[in-house]
């Protein structure tokens, strides 16, 4: 069972739990949804007062979208991080450093034990899942897709699993170092092998709109369906990035109604092109993330 009530997933903005600045800042802005972070963002010696805020905030707040990023699992805080706030209703939980489909399947075990806890619905809370930061995680990739209970979508992490390489995230030209080029295309294949979107790392440096544009043109056009931000001005070009543009949603509406007006082909031609079953399922792909 999926959880219910849909996040739209094209810009994930996230804020620090132990910033009530940054936060107020981020639930004003126009994110398609808010990670409040009690992970990296947040000092060790602060973590316990990020985990009372956040919990002591969640039930007053009605914007969609809310996400709560929990430390991992097998850290000190995870379960206590979980046990906070799963009853202040998060739309989901995001799970960092996740080795695989066994952190997957005892997150769901633990979400269901909270939601029984709290009066709440089973599969409520969704899952949104880092499942690239170590080299590990990338070989367990395979596994993931079979654990997809809960999940909304996959992440990429490329700053965590570069340093777990021991090498630079980019390259000089922006570009990705060789073994994280692969894990993020397995990543890709994994996440549309379980039927679900992925999710592009953050771009790292705010002060550079031009960089950031460019990697997330080169990941809508690599499949994913949206990216993570760390600054509130990250957002208007990652959403324009992932929006289909004018253009495009009306080719795929054409696709659409050629296919409508004859039910039984299997190819067609359009503007001089052959049009076939799955251009089909390309422009379907289009308008769910158009109309939305």
């Amino acid at each position: 069972m999926r959880p219910a009530g849909a996040i739209r997933l094209r810009s994930l903005l996230f804020a620090p739990g132990d910033s009530e600045r940054k936060i107020a800042k981020a639930l004003a802005s126009a994110a398609d949804a808010v990670i409040l972070d009690l992970e990296d963002s947040v000092a060790p010696g602060a973590k316990e007062a990020a985990r009372a805020g956040v919990a002591a905030m969640l039930p007053g707040l009605t914007r969609p979208g809310l996400v709560v990023r929990v430390n991992p699992r097998g850290s000190p805080g995870y379960l206590f991080d979980l046990a906070a706030v799963v009853p202040g209703r998060p739309a989901a939980v995001m799970l960092p450093k996740c080795a695989g489909a066994g952190d997957l399947l005892a997150l769901d075990h633990h979400l269901e034990a909270l939601e029984a806890a709290a009066g709440l619905e089973p599969g409520a809370t969704g899952v949104l899942p880092i499942v690239t930061e170590t080299a590990a995680a990338v070989l367990a990739l395979a596994g993931c897709a079979a654990a997809t209970r809960r999940v909304l979508a996959f992440c990429f992490g490329a700053e965590d699993l570069s340093a777990d390489l021991g090498i630079g995230p980019r390259r000089a030209d922006g570009g990705y170092p060789s073994p994280v080029a692969q894990a993020r295309a397995a990543m890709l294949v994994m996440a549309a092998a379980a039927g679900l979107p992925a999710l592009d790392t953050p771009w790292p440096d705010p002060r550079d709109p031009a960089g950031l544009a460019r990697e997330a043109a080169e990941a809508a056009a690599d499949g994913f369906a949206g990216k993570l931000c760390i600054h509130p001005d990250q957002i208007a070009p990652v959403q324009a990035a992932f929006t289909p543009s004018p253009e495009r949603i009306a080719w795929a509406r054409r696709v659409c109604a050629g296919f409508a007006a004859n039910p039984g082909a299997g190819v067609f031609a359009l503007d001089g092109k052959m049009i076939d079953r799955p251009h089909l399922k390309l422009a379907e792909r289009i308008l769910a993330v158009g109309d939305s």
